[in-house]
């Protein structure tokens, strides 16, 4: 995937940018979001077009020196979306302060609908009328980076994803529930793995679940749209025109239709779907059950039903939605909320049921904070309707809830290392020991490669800071020694780096081997924590005598040596981390094989469940993680935790503290 070193900050500045949107229109929050949104979908389009259409073109035949012009099919079996010249990005930013630019914005939308059936209608129009032409042209501009014209779909994707996560932040679509975190998303994906065939979200939202499937497909090397249909219902109209775009953005196309999933089934799914994928609401207790009692979609009856003829929660209504929709081979991955897998009621009874089927895979906990807007924890539920018959009787618990990243104050993820990490074991869990080994490879090759990557940066380094010394009328002795062993400390490493590549390239790759390999890249690893607090305390050293040498010309010189600084300690602590993936792996699961690991992960047969009231908690089963040893603690990971915080609350007291000061005006005080 292609990469901006300073994506997050761009990301920031547009969202800033995009945001003082409600203080020049006569817009609320939750209606300024899909003009905005439609704003990132032409541009987004327009990068993928900018960057399929040399492809195309090259193979394009030519008659009399002639070649015919591009047209829609073109774009479409490469994952793209044609434009006509009115409806591209950089016809729109052109426009001057004179011309219309709402008409303009709304003639492109119009130009797009009528190449795309799956579109007509969706599209934002004549919400642009609302806005000042000037207003309009500095969201054009803003969407019109420098940093972002030679951003590739992924980039733009992200930005997508971004500003989907911004809003749902602020509440500004039905409480953010349109939105589902991409490392649930993408966990599931990887769980369920939909390669081929119907795939299907009745509750599909901004449409992320389709947009994760098509991407582990294209990482497959095959067409999402030859291999896959997307099926989704959807009840909030103007989520079913987010989603439409969504899919629209990333080259895709999905049927979905208006629809209450807890009365309708628009696409009679019944026993027909290879896939289902689904973060449906929560604990809604308001589904009228005279409507639904004979529904067959409820293979396992009816789950609790009140004094007032509603059923009590519907979450066991979508769980058996779920189950019933998959064909004989089917599997499903969902969201669901924690109180369902230990309910009790006539909800333990339907999930008697399941668990007696054979048919119930896998269960995630997860902790809270990885939704945006909701610090609720959930589990994920996998079925598996084609489990090998060893298995029936089985199901993986997984308690995630010690493995995550923290984002912001309030959000918490996955890295991709975390989701690989847990993706594996489930690959355990189904005997697929290659693609384990396979990870753990991957690792220890990365390691290896981060470790000669930061050979180069080191260097530099170590020469700019010679020549600082150098320059200085007076270094002390314990700089001196410092900066001597240093340098030593670095040939030492560089020659063991060269050493264990030569063994590496010979070495065998199966677990045995690979175990070796770890046991002799481990003091790479932690040699290159122990370079970092050296090259760190060096480089304090130097900046000291610097500034009480009291000479000028110092300053420039000090802070391009803390620049090279910084990239090094970058390198070098990618190599560590990178490492510890591996070492994560095989200390947990050391012959390579799936086994019970105290508060992370058991294999649970169904007469233990039965034992439990059924219950389906992972956390119930696993244990407790046994506390993680002193010498191991990670006091950088740590003192960021601590800044993300201290970041968090100093900006959410800004806010009071802005609140406060307009309540005080508003008093006349």
């Amino acid at each position: 995937m292609a990469q901006l070193e300073n994506i997050e900050a761009i990301e920031k500045r547009l969202w800033s940018s995009a945001d003082n949107l409600r203080a020049n229109s006569n817009y609320a929050s939750n209606e300024y979001f899909l003009p905005v949104m439609g704003l990132i979908f032409l541009r987004h389009a327009y990068s993928r077009y900018l960057f399929i259409k040399p492809s195309i073109e090259a193979s394009l035949p030519s008659r009399g020196g002639q070649t015919r012009p591009l047209t829609k099919e073109d774009f479409s079996s490469k994952g793209a979306i044609f434009l006509k010249p009115e409806a591209q990005f950089e016809y729109l930013v052109n426009l001057k302060d004179s011309d219309d630019r709402a008409q303009a914005v709304i003639n492109a939308m119009e130009a797009i609908e009528s190449d795309y059936e799956t579109l007509k209608g969706v599209l934002p129009k004549s919400e642009y009328q609302e806005l000042d032409n000037d207003v309009l042209g500095n969201l054009l501009r803003t969407f019109n980076d420098p940093a972002l014209k030679k951003a590739t779909g992924d980039i733009f994707g992200r930005i997508y994803e971004y500003f989907l996560t911004q809003f749902a932040n602020q509440s500004a679509h039905d409480g953010g529930e349109f939105f589902t975190p991409v490392s649930l998303v993408q966990m599931i994906v990887n769980f369920i793995e939909p390669d081929h065939g119907s795939v299907i979200d009745p509750a599909c939202g901004s449409g992320g679940m389709f947009v994760q499937s098509a991407h582990f497909i294209e990482k497959m090397h095959k067409s999402p749209q030859d291999v896959a249909t997307f099926y989704g219902a959807e009840k909030n109209p103007t989520t079913i025109r987010l989603a439409k775009m969504n899919l629209a953005v990333h080259g895709l196309e999905g049927k979905i239709q208006k629809a209450i999933s807890y009365y309708e089934d628009p696409h009679d799914f019944l026993g027909k779907a290879d896939f289902v994928m689904a973060n449906p609401p929560f604990n809604v207790d308001d589904v009228d059950a005279e409507k639904i009692k004979n529904d067959p979609r409820l293979p396992f009856g009816l789950p609790g039903v009140n004094k007032k003829g509603a059923v009590s929660n519907g979450n066991y209504l979508w769980i058996s939605y779920f189950y019933s929709y998959l064909n004989d081979k089917g599997r499903a991955g969902f969201v669901m909320s924690s109180q369902a897998s230990s309910a009790g009621g006539q909800e333990a009874e339907v999930r008697r049921k399941l668990v007696e089927s054979g048919h119930v895979g896998a269960m995630v906990a997860i902790r809270s904070n990885f939704f945006y807007t909701r610090s609720v924890p959930c589990e994920l539920w996998f079925f598996n309707k084609n489990k090998a018959e060893h298995m029936k009787d089985k199901v993986l618990m997984l308690d995630a809830r010690n493995v995550y990243r923290k984002v912001t104050r309030k959000i918490y993820d996955f890295s991709p290392e975390q989701l690989a990490n847990l993706t594996s074991i489930v690959w355990l869990y189904r005997g697929q020991q290659e693609r384990f080994l396979e990870l753990v490879e991957s690792y220890l090759q990365r390691t290896l490669g981060d470790a000669q990557a930061a050979k180069a940066p080191m260097d530099e380094f170590v020469a700019t800071l010679d020549s600082l010394i150098g320059k200085l009328s007076k270094v002390d002795d314990e700089t001196t020694k410092a900066f001597e062993l240093l340098g030593s400390d670095i040939k030492a490493f560089e020659s063991t780096i060269e050493a264990e590549n030569k063994n590496w390239n010979s070495a065998a790759k199966d677990n045995a081997g690979l175990l070796s390999a770890a046991e002799k890249l481990e003091p790479i690893a932690e040699t290159s924590r122990d370079l970092i607090k050296q090259i760190d305390q060096l480089y304090k050293f130097v900046e000291k005598q610097a500034k009480e040498s009291g000479e000028k010309g110092f300053n420039k010189l000090t802070k391009d040596l803390d620049e090279q600084r910084k990239v090094a300690v970058e390198h070098l602590k990618q190599v560590r981390h990178i490492f510890k993936q591996a070492h994560w792996l095989q200390e947990r699961f050391p012959e390579a094989e799936l086994r019970d690991v105290e508060g992370l992960v058991k294999l649970v047969d169904i007469e233990e469940i039965k034992a439990n009231d059924w219950s389906l908690t992972p956390g119930r089963y696993v244990g407790v993680a046994p506390e993680e040893e002193d010498e191991d603690f990670d006091f950088e990971e740590t003192l960021r935790d601590i800044h993300i915080e201290l970041k968090g609350l100093n900006e959410e007291a800004a806010i009071l503290a802005a609140q406060i000061q307009k309540n005080f005006e508003e008093l006349g005080a």
